[in-house]
């Protein structure tokens, strides 16, 4: 902007054109020139002007009306800035407007009902902004109109008829969308066009059979994850323009037709349908595509073909993606394969293949994910593979490999995932292996017959998280350098024949949340430092020799987490594990029979104190009010309380000790007296006049007394009375969560006892991102890990409590409910009687449609939690309307806007380190990408598109390790403040 100043001529000056007769601006152009602050009415005044393009800025604010004035304005492009508002009507009057690019702004409302004037229309341009409503049917008179582009908006409804008028349309573009219904026989005219991409939709029906004859021009078809059904149009396959063709996430059925003249094709994706039947000849198509030489994407996972790989398939050397994988597929892997040397992911995994892997596999360098897993493969593995060195991921478990494990694969030095579990692998594990420190993600070696020590070596996977090599014929001792393995958290060595004890070293395995050593020849005593283990879900110890003591503290309280069977020398231990006394020492006995003959004269006269005592006791049980939830609970610290120590400890249920209310139950803080002083607890009152509250009580006694775990609320004892009014009254009491609930911090709601001042009070990112990690184990615990699966049917923020050192735990079962399940479907086994399960707004689609309770419902409820914990943005806002949730919101920012919708707070902490700020920036943008996609991926509408709790707490943990990695390498460049933000969660 330096020319513009007085010593020359504004026509002069960057970015203005002039007429040259009159010398007035015609043209304003100031693409990419880095500026900001809102556009000034006074653009209104420039009377003659006929382009303004102030596209790739940073302006800000509403986009004036001013712009209306502008009569002569042929093309307006302010595409990639910041404005908002709706769009302004008046810009109507600019009847010579030939072009309008809005898009990459924050639009919303609707496309404007004035612009049916703007007949002269040739481009319209209104993707990524937040606009909704219907595709207008005035658009079918723009007749000179070539381009429509709106896609990531939330326009909804079907497409209109009238677009079948617009002879001269080349390009039609709108994806991510809620549009539904069929496509107008109308639309099928348009023979002009060369692209269309209506991804991400709700489109339905059937594709005409003589689609191509109708766009003889199209160049680009995308459909993939709409409602399309019937088969694929034979039709297709003179498309001779077509170089790009997905129909992915569709309802298509019958066969795929062959492309033998699709010569510019270069993707071709028809994955995620209903195509082929198992026959050999589903795969026929795969030889029609021998002259699409420049193709570079092949996909067609999640099918039913059938037949054997024809080896034409390889002749696409400039393949780069090929996803066959879930379908029916039989035979060899043709040694053919190593000619598509520029593959990167390939995935063949989940189908029937049978012999060996090809040694030629070994030529694909550039490979980074190869899966062949869940298939019948024989024979050895190749020594080739050693040659991948930018393997990332190798999967070939559940197969029949055999041999030993090549020492070739210690090449691949950027393997982060190995898994050769159930297989017939033997020999001793090659020591090589353990050199591998890239190793992070996981070591899978079970199910084989790998003989030997473990090696030392072992020691060397530091980063290790996933270690297992049970089942197997493992002899020796647990080395000790296995306890450098920090970042273990899960091991499992059963099944094997190892000797000795368990070494001190595995006192540094905090981290720990699954430890497997059962079925071995262990010895010695069990540590008692296991019970330190805050993140221990499952420790199984059965079947060795240990003895001695049992320890009781931590873990060992709870006999759902701790298996000690078949270990016949311990004593002691909880109640629980009804294990018998320890017997004393030779020294002890004698001075224990000694001290008996004083005490047995002294026992005698107490022994009628003690039936008089006894008979009380019975009576008081069988007659007296029932004080707890069953015979089983928890009751650790307190005996049960009755509702006057709970009115006294409540200040008589005080509105000053009011904690949270909802419908069935209130939440009180209380202090409680013990011996040892007075406690801080949690009581909840449950609201019994409300229906429904009964069955709550219920069911949060019968979840919690069967389930334990660090990330869930600790249900002390409880309380089953009357009231002084003489009515009913009925309690629960857990620990007291010092730091409130995860809504309270998100929404600046006071917290009852915190002494952090409400203005300064806010998460920083890697506070969240603990949270949500904390909570998915916790579900993934309840979904997978307790026994009976059982889901929880109200996550949401309120429920998300987080104790002095944020740790979250998930809290209010009165909604679970325990699932009858195959090992093949996690169904519900009923229907909830309190009607719609859950919270509007976190409550999954298919509950208010009447349907069964599943553990998905929970993935979508965490989804949207996930979501509103980053964006602070509640789903049930008055801004999400007319079709707009907070998953589309999220999903339209993704991924260029992910900064603009974060919670502020959030970004505050980070500006604080002014030294460091620009350097982290980008990785928390990364890492907020990602945590969005998983809660997106949570979150979709579909239960089947929704992925598994399990994964989602897998890639939680891998954003925090990407995150962690990051903020480290700035750390050395900014030791001061680096990392300051990072330290405050000890998780």
């Amino acid at each position: 902007m330096r020319s513009w100043n007085d010593s020359i001529h504004f026509c002069n000056w960057t970015g203005i054109a002039c007429s040259l007769r009159d010398k007035r601006v015609v043209t304003l152009n100031l693409w990419s020139g880095g500026l900001s602050g809102s556009i000034s009415p006074a653009v209104g005044n420039l009377s003659f002007l006929r382009e303004l393009l102030l596209n790739n800025n940073s302006f800000t604010g509403t986009l004036p009306q001013e712009v209306g004035r502008l009569s002569r304005l042929r093309r307006l492009g302010i595409s990639n800035n910041s404005l908002s508002g709706e769009i302004p009507s008046n810009i109507s009057r600019c009847l010579n407007l030939l072009a309008l690019n809005l898009s990459g702004n924050q639009f919303i409302g609707i496309f404007p009902n004035e612009f049916e004037s703007l007949t002269k229309l040739q481009v319209i341009d209104l993707h990524l902004n937040n606009l909704t409503g219907e595709i207008p049917k005035f658009i079918g008179n723009f007749t000179s109109l070539k381009y429509i582009s709106g896609g990531s908006n939330n326009f909804h409804g079907s497409i209109p008829d009238t677009l079948g008028q617009l002879s001269n349309l080349l390009y039609f573009g709108l994806p991510i969308n809620n549009l539904s219904g069929i496509l107008p026989s109308s639309f099928f005219n348009l023979s002009s066009l060369t692209l269309i991409s209506l991804l991400d939709n709700k489109i339905g029906g059937n594709l005409p059979a003589d689609i191509a004859q109708r766009y003889s021009r199209l160049e680009y078809l995308n459909l993939p994850v709409n409602k399309f059904t019937g088969p694929i149009p034979l039709s297709l396959t003179n498309a001779s323009n077509l170089e790009f063709l997905d129909l992915g996430d569709n309802l298509f059925t019958g066969t795929v037709p062959g492309f033998n003249q699709l010569t510019r094709l270069t993707w071709f994706a028809v994955g995620h349908n209903l195509l082929g039947d198992g026959n050999p000849n589903n795969l026929d198509f795969v030889s029609s595509l021998a002259n699409c030489t420049n193709l570079n994407i092949l996909i067609f996972d999640n099918n039913n073909l059938g037949g054997v790989l024809p080896k034409s398939l390889f002749n696409f050397t400039q393949l780069t993606q090929l996803l066959i994988h879930t379908n029916l597929i039989s035979g060899n892997i043709p040694f053919e394969i190593g000619q598509i040397v520029n593959v990167e992911i390939l995935r063949l995994h989940s189908n029937q293949f049978t012999g060996r892997i090809p040694e030629s596999i070994g030529k694909l360098r550039k490979v980074g994910v190869l899966s062949l897993q869940n298939n019948s493969l024989s024979s050895s593995i190749p020594f080739s593979l050693g040659n991948l060195s930018l393997l990332v991921i190798l999967d070939l478990y559940y197969n029949n490999l055999e041999g030993t494990v090549p020492y070739s694969l210690s090449n691949c030095r950027e393997l982060q995932l190995l898994q050769l579990d159930y297989n017939n692998l033997n020999g001793t594990i090659p020591k090589e292996i353990f050199s591998l420190s890239s190793l992070t993600l996981g070591l899978g070696l079970s199910y084989n017959h790998f003989v030997g020590p473990l090696p030392l070596e072992i020691g060397n996977l530091q980063n290790l998280q996933q270690f297992s090599v049970s089942n197997n014929n493992i002899s020796g001792v647990i080395p000790s350098s296995l306890g450098k393995c920090t970042n273990l958290v899960d091991l499992s060595l059963s099944g094997n024949t190892i000797q000795g004890e368990i070494p001190d070293t595995f006192s540094s395995l905090k981290g720990l949340e699954a430890l497997d050593l059962s079925h071995n020849n262990l010895i010695g005593k069990i540590p008692s430092y296991f019970g330190d283990f805050v993140f221990l879900s499952t420790l199984n110890l059965s079947f060795n020799g240990f003895e001695g003591k049992l320890p009781e503290q931590g873990a060992f309280k709870n006999t759902s987490i701790v298996s000690i069977i078949g270990n016949a020398n311990l004593c002691g231990g909880v109640q629980e594990f009804h294990l018998h006394e320890c017997t004393l020492e030779e020294p002890e006995r004698k001075k224990r029979t000694h001290s008996l003959r004083i005490i047995i004269p002294v026992v005698s006269v107490m022994c009628f104190l003690i039936i008089a005592v006894t008979f009380y006791w019975v009576y008081k049980r069988k007659y007296g009010k029932k004080t707890s939830l069953g015979s089983d609970s928890n009751i650790e610290s307190f005996p049960h309380v009755s509702y006057r120590n709970l009115q006294k400890a409540t200040n008589g249920f005080s509105s000053e000790n009011l904690i949270g209310s909802g419908k069935f139950s209130s939440v009180y803080k209380a202090v409680l007296s013990q011996k040892d002083g007075p406690q801080v607890v949690a009581v909840k009152v449950l609201k019994l006049a409300v229906h429904g509250a009964h069955k709550t009580f219920i069911a949060e006694g019968e979840a919690l007394r069967k389930i334990r775990h660090r990330n869930l609320v600790k249900i002390i004892t409880s309380c089953s009375g009357i009231d002084f009014q003489g009515n009913d009254f009925k309690a629960i009491i857990y620990s007291y969560m010092v730091n409130g609930s995860l809504e309270d911090w998100l929404h600046q709601y006071p917290v009852v006892g915190l002494e952090i001042e409400e203005e300064t009070r806010c998460l920083n990112f890697f506070q969240r991102l603990n949270i949500v990690i904390d909570v998915a184990r916790a579900l993934d615990y309840i979904h997978c890990q307790c026994g009976s699966p059982m889901v929880h049917c109200d996550i949401k923020p309120s429920n998300i409590l987080l104790d002095a050192d944020m740790v979250a735990h998930l809290g209010d079962f009165g909604l679970a409910r325990f699932l009858q399940y195959t090992s093949h479907d996690f169904s519900a086994s009923h229907t909830s009687s309190l009607g719609i399960i859950g919270t509007i707004g976190y409550a999954a689609p298919e509950y208010g449609m009447g349907g069964q309770t599943s553990t998905y419902a929970d993935i979508y409820s965490f989804g949207i939690l996930i979501l509103e914990t980053f964006t602070a943005k509640c789903p049930t806002h008055d801004m999400f309307s007319n079709g707009l949730s907070l998953h589309d919101f999220v999903k339209m920012a993704l991924p260029d806007r992910v900064m603009e919708i974060t919670d502020p707070k959030l970004l505050e902490t980070r500006q604080k380190e002014n030294t460091s700020y620009h350097e982290t920036h980008r990785s928390i943008k990364k890492s907020l990408t990602a945590v969005y996609q998983i809660g997106i991926s949570c979150s979709m509408e579909s239960p089947r598109a929704r992925i598994d709790m399990s994964n989602v707490f897998d890639q939680l943990q891998s954003v925090r390790e990407t995150f962690l990695g990051g903020m480290l390498a700035i750390s050395m460049c900014f030791p001061s403040k680096g990392t300051d933000q990072v330290s405050n969660n000890p998780n």
